[in-house]
């Protein structure tokens, strides 16, 4: 890339950093990696999960991270690993998450930042540390895990051997960084309390900062810190978000683009005509933490065509994520704005949907993604601006603004009031 952007590599005074959060990268005593990396939509360590509830206990767990055991989650990762590989295990010297491997390999270092650390269900979140009683717990040596950092700070320098391989310029600073979901809300200037994010990637997540770890008794949404020194962020999370239209566009609609298929359910009115989707392709975290839920399409006749079942998705997701809204009014935690992003925030359709489902307006931002929140905490790290508040406050900007329509908003919550009958019938079905 400094090849072809034309950017001097001597311009480059800081590097920020982000990737997809809860992943295992497991390194040997050489430091090479020992395996492909388990990354965060893997399910496999269910068992593990009832270990850790039935050793440790579900409040437990809560107090001393804030966070239920998930599967999705970097600590049931490796119990899955020492219980199915253990030989590999044992020779196991260092964990990572994706995005700071690649730290390592620029700089030699092995780091972290608070916001990635807590998915990974070792991390004292209130205390923003390590919990050492809960990796007494899981009985894993803390020497494993890479040092704590908060994300503007900077933990490490490009190193001579990688400026040699990346054109970077040797000692360069690298800023802890975050998670994708913290580094995109930066991005998106979801800093403060009040402001909410809604982003539709391959997953859904709904993102508020907090001033306080505020956690959930019923262990149904993540509380994570922020990317924000001395604040949190609670977050909800729908597996297969866009995921859900991606698996109908290449299983049932081959040769259709997603414009040609938002257009059909476009011309389909506001509740798909009673066709209703559940999107629990991967299982489910927020609000059901069961990695065993499956999808379903309900309410399907005849007289319906490819149109309403695009449409009946599109809004299954959006109910799927106005359930986290609903357990933030239940907490407690204020939603002042929602702001969307991701590549469900592209279509103007799924915007609206949302707008209609959560009952108030929506945003977007004119730059949103976690590389830009990364580039963001780089600044903030090298002193270009004095906070995150201020970096963001000066850079994210909104671009447009979709209106609840009144007379819709009605109509989805009774949608919304059906769909929410969905999973239980579901889990009898499956019981």
């Amino acid at each position: 890339m400094i090849a072809t952007s034309g950017v001097a590599a001597e311009a480059i005074s800081g590097i920020g950093l982000s990737g997809q959060m809860h992943g295992a990268v497991l390194l040997g005593a050489d430091e090479a990696v020992l395996r492909p990396s388990i990354i965060w939509c893997d399910q496999r360590s269910e068992a593990e999960c009832r270990w850790l509830n039935d050793t440790i206990g579900p409040q437990r767990l809560l107090d001393l991270t804030a966070n239920p055991a998930l599967t999705n989650f970097t600590l049931t990762k490796l119990l899955w690993v020492r219980r199915h590989e253990p030989d590999l295990w044992r020779q196991v010297r260092h964990v990572l998450l994706p995005k700071d491997y690649i730290r390592f390999r620029l700089s030699g270092e092995h780091a972290i930042d608070v916001a990635d650390a807590s998915g990974t269900l070792m991390l004292d979140v209130a205390g923003r540390c390590w919990s050492q009683p809960m990796l007494d717990a899981a009985e894993i040596d803390s020497r494993l895990l890479p040092a704590v950092f908060e994300s503007p700070a900077i933990c490490a320098r490009v190193s001579t051997h990688a400026a040699g391989l990346t054109g970077l310029s040797a000692g360069t600073p690298i800023v802890a960084g975050a998670g994708d979901q913290a580094a995109g809300a930066i991005g998106m200037g979801i800093t403060r309390p009040g402001a909410v994010s809604a982003t539709i990637g391959t997953s859904g997540v709904v993102f508020a900062a907090t001033d306080r770890p505020a956690t959930d008794p019923k262990g149904r949404i993540h509380t994570f810190c922020h990317a924000i020194p001395g604040r949190w962020h609670v977050m909800g999370v729908t597996q297969a978000a866009g995921l859900s239209l991606r698996w109908f566009r290449d299983q049932l609609a081959a040769g259709a683009s997603y414009e040609q298929l938002t257009a059909e359910a476009a011309a389909v009115p506001p509740g798909a005509d009673g066709v209703l989707w559940a999107p629990y392709l991967m299982g489910e975290r927020t609000p059901h933490c069961d990695p065993n839920a499956r999808a379903a399409l309900v309410g399907l006749a005849a007289s319906h065509g490819r149109g309403h079942i695009v449409r009946a998705i599109l809004e299954g997701v959006a109910f799927s994520l106005r359930d986290t809204l609903s357990i933030f009014a239940e907490l407690d935690i204020p939603v002042s704005s929602v702001r969307l992003g991701g590549g469900g925030s592209r279509s103007a359709l799924w915007r609206q949907i949302q707008a209609d489902v959560y009952g108030q307006p929506v945003d977007t931002a004119a730059d949103e993604g976690a590389a830009y929140g990364a580039a963001i905490l780089a600044g903030v790290g090298i002193g270009l601006w004095p906070t995150v508040d201020a970096a963001c406050d000066a850079l994210v900007r909104s671009v447009t603004v979709t209106t609840p329509q009144r007379e819709v908003v009605a109509a989805m919550r009774n949608r919304y009031h059906t769909y929410s009958q969905i999973y239980p019938a579901l889990r009898l079905l499956q019981a």
